[in-house]
């Protein structure tokens, strides 16, 4: 979704409303299984002072798979968005600052690098999440497995000496 802000651009004190519905094939990752409800965004762009700014919030309800345990969970995100605006081309080279293509927004574009930031790297369902015994495979958030604990090999003589002595 492009925004034309002609209207703002040259206007101290001026803002735009938007609301705006995502496409969710550029924002899948590995981690998102579904997308619940759309992302959408609103919010407003605003001419202070001759510099522009979105401000809004972006929102969306996902199924995600954890990284640690492969359970399924439900997340909202609900992202307050504060972006800078480029409407010269001295800003451009500022990676906190969005660019401008005249006077046009690519406001799609923008909120799509806002909703990618914004994500995990890993994705747990609880930050307690215990994961998956490496041997037997069973979710440890269901409790221990019966699995025996592995011994460390430099120590195996070690316990070799332990068990003669309980001969």
């Amino acid at each position: 979704m492009r925004i034309n802000l002609c209207e703002i651009i040259e206007m101290p004190g001026k803002s735009l409303p938007f609301s705006c519905e995502l496409e969710t094939e550029r924002l899948m990752c590995p981690s998102i299984k579904t997308f619940l409800s759309s992302p959408e965004a609103e919010g407003e762009i605003v001419n202070t002072a001759g510099a522009l700014t979105l401000l809004g919030t972006l929102r969306s309800d996902m199924l995600l798979v954890c990284d640690r345990c492969g359970c399924e969970y439900e997340r909202r995100l609900e992202l307050p968005i504060e972006a800078k605006l480029a409407a010269d081309e001295s800003d451009e080279d500022d990676p906190e600052v969005f660019p401008l293509e005249g006077d046009w927004l690519d406001l799609s574009d923008l909120l799509e690098t806002c909703f990618i930031l914004a994500m995990d790297q890993k994705s747990l369902c609880s930050e307690s999440c215990a994961g998956l015994c490496s041997r037997c495979g069973k979710n440890l958030n269901d409790g221990p497995c019966d699995c025996k604990k592995e011994i460390d090999p430099r120590l195996a003589v070690l316990e070799q000496l332990l068990d003669k002595k309980e001969d």
